[in-house]
Formats: C-alpha cells, structure tokens, sequence
C-alpha cells in the first residue's frame, strides 16, 4: 500500500505552503510536482505553456505520476490542472491519501493576484478564469479526493493537523 499523502486543489489554496508544513511535521520527504517538472525541464512552466502550449505540459504532469508510483512515505503538492485528465485522478488515487484543499473564488484571486507566474490566470478578467476553472475542475476534485479542507478560515497549522488525523485513520484502516 502506497503511504503518501497528496494535495490537490485549484491555485493558491496552500499546497506547497501546507505540503512544505507537512512535510517538517511529518519527516516525510515532500515532492512539489511543478518545482520538479522545472526542475528536470529547466523552465517555469509559463515557459513550457508558451513554447509548447498546455497539452504537453500535462504529459509531462502525467509522466511525473507514473514515475512517482514506486515512492511511498512522501507528501505530494500538485499542480492545480493535474486532475483533468481521467489517467491522472486514477494515478492520484493509487499514490495515496488524496486531500483537496478547498477555497473560495475572491480568496484564490487575492492570494494568486501577486504571482505572475500563473500562465493560466495571465488574461483580462482572472478572476472570471479562476471561476469558470473551479466550475470546470471541482467535480473532478470531489471525485479524486478522499477528503476536502476548507481553508479559508484556517491557519496552515490547523489544516495539517486536520489532514495528519484522517490520514492516520486512513492508513490505519487499510491495513
């Protein structure tokens, strides 16, 4: 049984943040899946979305998971879009313990508004993209995820502690 915890959810709502705290928490090494497409591609992803459009930065999303099944004991931080495609909601689920964290629409633009390295939200109006990609994406969420944290009103600590807990009962009740 793969022992990983991975966070998934739209931009901005505190994966590599949560992930990052997890990991200290936990001893569980952490694995941010766009730092290491960057990393081994040598890009920001806008880089990738630009030269070669949104598709192929997928596959290579897609390729990072395959890749990832052999590791167990880690906490994965995704990529918002890393659910769109069936095979990778599969692959999640296979990983481990699959936690969406939750946001509204007006938190995601304040918290994304003072990053520009967000290629999907570089447009007139982001926060109707930001609505119109949660309309699209949320179901998609719902249906990877084991659980869903809304961490709006929470502080970083109390969502890991949140997430800690039922991953304990998650594991513990696998085996």
């Amino acid at each position: 049984m793969q022992r990983n915890i991975i966070l998934i959810g739209f931009m901005g709502t505190g994966k590599s943040t949560i992930g990052r705290n997890l990991s200290q928490t936990f001893g569980y090494p952490l694995i941010d899946t766009d730092t290491l497409i960057v990393a081994q591609q040598g890009r920001t992803i806008s880089e990738i979305f630009e030269s070669e459009g949104e598709e192929a930065f997928r596959d290579l999303e897609t390729n990072l998971l395959h890749s990832l099944r052999k590791h167990s004991g880690h906490i994965i931080a995704t990529g918002g879009g890393i659910i769109g495609r069936p095979i990778n909601r599969k692959l999640l689920r296979e990983l481990g313990y699959v936690v969406w964290l939750i946001a509204r629409p007006s938190e995601i633009f304040e918290r994304t508004s003072r990053n520009t390295n967000r290629p999907l939200l570089e447009n007139d109006d982001p926060e109707r993209t930001i609505r119109e990609l949660l309309e699209l994406r949320t179901p998609r969420y719902r249906d990877t995820a084991h659980l869903g944290i809304e961490t709006d009103n929470l502080s970083f600590d109390e969502v890991a502690t949140g997430i800690i807990e039922s991953a304990r009962y998650h594991f513990g009740s696998q085996e």
